[in-house]
């Protein structure tokens, strides 16, 4: 029986992995897929403290699955299919067997909509991006599309405008009164109210050259070289679960903002599938940090989390 069973090997999971181990538990970590998720397909990084060069997603949990493993965690890639959650020991079934632990850590992140435009999982980091916090630092004094319109797209709207020289806006049907009044501060946003995207374009090219679209019966080409895409379509990924943990109205878990204990004892919950709303690397592994400590405490019954210096 392992201490704790952390499902998903992202920078929430797999630091989780990290403290849990140092802390001399016996963890396991669930991956279903390491080149899947939303940092592992995000091609380059460079925001992540203390690695000064940029490096893309796919070697940065390279780096944290090494040195999860050099602490002591195991990590197997299997599907999670099930989960039983609610006595003392958890069960989690997955493609590879049946693992049983005395606390789970959910770190499944969010399911993404499936790239639905023509030419977008092609240029999927080369160009075409889902986080402007992430990205838009690379397309400093260049021209850039903003595609969809929802909240997501009002929130980074600002932060693409503070690098791009010019920003063609095409939504998905008409703009709240706050994404106007967002836009009218943004002198550098041109809204396309009319137009329709038929293709991000550059696939040949191996990066993005340009969006064409449709606007008034006319078709013409917007010559850009970033692409940020903003459609609905996310949830979190919580099919595995056996209805034991509290969930919001989205169907994001919930969790306390400092231990990330779900509302099932010995179950914990980081990450996207938690639906914070600063999606940055270093703020998943922080959680996953926290969660790991958290763990730790619960398995010692202590009144405190135990710092780790060394």
């Amino acid at each position: 029986m392992y201490d704790t069973v952390i499902i998903g090997g992202g920078p929430a999971g797999l630091s989780a992995a990290i403290y849990a181990a140092r802390a001399e538990l016996k963890t396991l970590v669930v991956d279903m897929n390491p080149k899947a998720g939303a940092l592992a397909i995000t091609s380059k990084i460079a925001n992540y403290p203390g690695v000064p060069e940029a490096v893309s997603g796919e070697e940065l949990l390279s780096r944290f699955r090494r040195q999860a493993e050099s602490f002591g965690a195991e990590i197997v890639q299997a599907q999670v299919l099930a989960t039983s959650l609610r006595g003392e020991v958890k069960e989690v079934v997955t493609s590879e067997g049946v693992f049983k632990a005395k606390t789970v850590i959910i770190a499944s992140g969010a399911l993404g909509r499936k790239a639905s435009l023509k030419g977008e999982a092609e240029l999927l980091g080369k160009g075409v991006s889902y986080c402007a916090a992430c990205d838009a630092a690379f397309f400093r004094d260049k021209d850039v599309a903003v595609i969809g319109s929802s909240e997501m797209m009002t929130d980074e709207l600002g932060i693409v405008a503070k690098f791009a020289r010019r920003i063609y806006l095409i939504p998905r049907g008409k703009l709240s009164d706050e994404q106007q009044s967002v836009v009218r501060t943004l002198p550098n946003v041109e809204v396309l109210p009319g137009a329709r995207v038929e293709e991000i374009l550059g696939v040949d090219e191996g990066r993005v050259t340009g969006v064409a679209v449709r606007e008034d019966g006319e078709a013409k080409v917007l010559p850009v070289a970033g692409v940020f895409v903003y459609l609905r379509g996310n949830r979190p990924s919580t099919n595995f679960l056996d209805g034991s943990v509290e969930t919001t109205e989205d169907g994001c878990i919930a969790v306390d903002p400092v231990e990330s204990a779900t509302s099932q004892p010995g179950v914990f919950a980081v990450g996207d599938v938690t639906c914070n709303p600063v999606r940055q690397a270093v703020v998943a592994a922080a959680q996953g940090t926290l969660a790991g400590l958290a763990v730790d405490k619960y398995l010692r019954k202590a009144k405190r989390m135990r710092q780790q210096w060394d």
